[in-house]
């Protein structure tokens, strides 16, 4: 750890404040008191007062006179030299503008107040007179959080009750309100704790992880492991070592859903739950744990990808588990992957690396392959259990009645299943019940209002919803185009239509549905998870969140309602995600020793494909190389570069011809051997009312693509109310 102190500036010097406006970098004068290099500030912009960061020494030439002084210094932890370098270097390659990549940074609320004492809910002496269902969620969730403090309103809100609930439990003696400072230390994690026993796979890789942490020098290892091997118990020995060399650790997870079981299997591990960091927590443990992150009291965080962002002091680790899931791709204001950010803060901070998978990316199996990553194998699953059976159901051979989207030999498979008091699990990467409503009367399509979209189908919900924009009306009875009434008819099952199928085939069996549209909060898909985990369902429907993770312990069948899904298109990606998603969702059977084995079942129309036959037949090795070689033909990533051009704008005219203006003057691009694909609209050309058009940068893999860009970029002023975002590393074309 570089303990280091940051350069001081005392009082009435002049200083560059780096502010979240777009303003971005502002002189101003040292208060009373002084300040130090990457202290928070709050300094006067007009008539307001916004927060920045002090960046270096002022630079400007103008009066000192006319400089006005920064208005308070932040109780907060400077950032580091090694933080404020990742954010610098995060913004360069990202094409980001820094006062962005600040506010990526100080995302916790009420940074600006004073560290005074606050009223807070804490665990009582007594039991509750009577305890109804109101009063039991608020207990679970004092009890699931480890005994954290909250505000009366925050934990009201977490259980999903009113505030009397919570002030009946106070006034009983089941819980009390006392006074506490706004901001605790968390609980210090053990690290001398034994772990569980690990097999000899387990414990070669959790040794040369130990190792690697132990150097405190950066490295990047690949932890490839199938479905069931026990990745997590691996990864969790090398945060044990970082913990006991007194630095902080970071787990990334794709799916805030998964934090729960995880946050318990950490406790068990370490006699202590970690910081906690994604949307589901409330606005007091954000502001909480940001700042313990910079005062290194807390050891470890499980968050998601803007968990890389917290201004940790002495980071040794990061864990990206399931590296390969897209969710760890932000493609909103700030275009970056988790992925690529958690290696780049790594090698600044000299931390080291785990990026897990079963299935892992393209780009970091490559990056293995070629030395650049260390690559440690877990080849078989833990204990007894044994890798699921895998079979092709051939639709084109099945007779499929109409309406029916479960074939026979599918459906005989889930019935021997529950005839053993076993769970099935049916997986179709589509929400809602139908993508498509359709008049028979005249063909229309009912689309978006704001989009180039179909809307979809929530029968559950009795709305069409739009998966672009949120918008969502009623179901209509009568056509919005011919207006006959009785002809509209939904196209194409979701999975509330398998859920419907479900209910008729299988009338005794109890089915959930795990869609991320049916749960308004955190709190209630944990609650789901965890009562399928304990056995409380037969049939579980899913989409791809089913595929993150789960370990559901009576879940020996895994049927793919459409394996074709995936296949269409020209995405690049398209063979490598089907791979990764139908292997992951298969993971998910048969994962408990001693228990039946497990099978996953694919129905498709194309048993013959590539990526098909690669999934039936386990030769992962020969379906990477194959896609390396492909990719290395055509230029594309790993092997080359991309980077994409976004623009809109709510009059199509206005965004059609600043985009051929840019086209028109692409020689910086050029000049550094790039070819510029483009401009086209969008695949889904209007999104919330604003036109898209889109241009795609293909370029060598060693070319300055970043800095031919903002050349190319830099003389040319977008008008009025066009948006422009840069996409480096492009992981969607929509």
């Amino acid at each position: 750890m570089n303990d280091k102190q940051p350069a001081y500036f005392p009082h009435r010097a002049r200083i560059a404040v780096l502010t979240c406006e777009p303003v971005g970098v502002l002189d101003y004068l040292a208060p009373e008191g002084g300040v130090r290099q990457g202290q928070l500030v709050l300094v006067p912009l007009g008539p307001r007062r916004v927060l920045g960061m002090v960046w270096g020494e002022g630079t400007g030439d103008f009066d000192l006179a006319k400089l006005r002084t920064v208005a308070r210094v932040l109780d907060a932890q400077p950032f580091s030299p090694e933080f404020r370098d990742f954010l610098t270097r995060a913004a360069d390659y990202t094409l980001t503008p820094p006062p962005l990549m600040l506010r990526m940074a100080t995302r916790a609320p009420d940074l600006a107040q004073p560290p005074a004492a606050r009223r807070v809910i804490v665990p009582g002496n007594q039991e509750p007179q009577r305890l109804t269902e109101a009063r039991k969620r608020v207990l679970d969730v004092i009890a699931e959080h480890g005994g954290a403090s909250f505000a009366p309103s925050e934990l009201a809100q977490l259980a999903g009750v009113g505030t009397s609930v919570v002030k009946g439990l106070v006034t009983q003696g089941a819980l009390a309100e006392i006074e506490a400072p706004r901001d605790l230390p968390y609980p210090r994690l053990d690290p001398t704790l034994p772990g569980k026993p690990l097999s000899t796979d387990q414990q070669v890789a959790a040794d040369a992880l130990r190792g690697a942490i132990a150097r405190g020098t950066y490295g990047t290892t690949l932890l490839r492991g199938v479905t069931g091997s026990g990745k997590t118990e691996v990864y969790l020995e090398a945060v044990a070592e970082c913990l006991a060399q007194g630095r902080q650790a970071l787990v990334l997870l794709p799916e805030i859903a998964l934090s729960a079981e995880f946050l318990d299997r950490v406790e068990a591990r370490f006699g202590a739950r970690a910081g906690e960091w994604h949307s589901g927590i409330t606005r007091g443990e954000r502001r909480r744990l940001w700042h313990m992150a910079g005062r290194g009291e807390v050891g470890l965080v499980v968050g998601a990808r803007s968990a890389l962002f917290l201004p940790f002091r002495d980071l040794g680790l990061i864990v990206v588990d399931e590296e390969h899931d897209s969710s760890y791709k932000q493609e909103d204001v700030v275009f970056y992957s988790a992925r690529d950010m958690a290696v780049l803060r790594a090698s600044i901070a000299g931390a080291h690396v785990v990026l897990a998978s079963a299935t892992p990316s393209l780009e970091s199996w490559v990056n293995a392959a070629n030395g650049k990553y260390a690559r440690l194998d877990l080849k078989s699953r833990f204990g007894e259990a044994e890798l699921p059976e895998m079979a092709a159901i051939d639709l084109r051979s099945e007779e499929m009645p109409s309406g029916r989207w479960i074939s026979p030999s599918l459906a005989s498979a889930v019935e021997a299943r529950l005839a053993r008091g076993e769970q099935a699990l049916l997986f179709l990467n589509r929400r809602g019940f139908a993508p498509v409503t359709v008049c028979r009367a005249c063909g229309e399509q009912i689309a978006c209002h704001q989009c180039d979209a179909r809307m979809v189908e929530h029968r559950f919900q009795n709305r069409l919803v739009c998966h672009q924009c949120g918008e969502s009306r009623p179901i209509p009875t009568v056509c919005p185009s011919c207006k006959v009434e009785g002809k509209l008819a939904p196209v194409g099952p979701g999975v509330e239509r398998i859920a419907d199928e479900v209910a008729t085939r299988f009338p005794d069996a109890k089915a959930t549905v795990l869609s991320s549209d049916l749960f308004h909060s955190a709190r209630a898909l944990k609650e789901t998870i965890a009562e399928i985990s304990e056995g409380d369902t037969d049939i579980i429907i899913g989409t791809q969140i089913v595929a993150k993770g789960h370990n559901f312990s009576r879940l020996t069948l895994v049927g793919v309602i459409d394996a074709d899904l995936g296949l269409q298109g020209a995405d690049m990606r398209a063979a490598e995600r089907s791979f990764q998603l139908m292997r992951q969702v298969a993971g998910r059977a048969g994962r408990q020793s001693g228990k039946a084995p497990g099978m996953a079942l694919l129905q498709t129309h194309q048993p013959d494909h590539p990526v098909i036959r690669a999934i039936l037949s386990g030769q992962d090795e020969a379906f990477w190389d194959a896609e390396a070689e492909a990719r290395r033909a055509a230029g594309m990533p790993p092997f080359g570069r991309l980077a994409g051009i976004i623009l809109s704008h709510p009059d199509l005219e206005v965004v059609a011809q600043f985009a051929r203006l840019l086209a028109s003057n692409a020689r910086p691009l050029l000049d550094v051997g790039a070819q510029l694909w483009g401009p086209a609209p969008a695949p889904i050309a209007r999104v919330r009312g604003r036109h898209r058009m889109r241009m795609l940068i293909h370029a060598p893999r060693q070319a300055p693509v970043q800095s031919a860009i903002a050349d190319w970029l830099a003389p040319h002023r977008p008008p009025a109310n066009l948006r422009l975002s840069v996409d480096i590393d492009p992981q969607s074309f929509l």
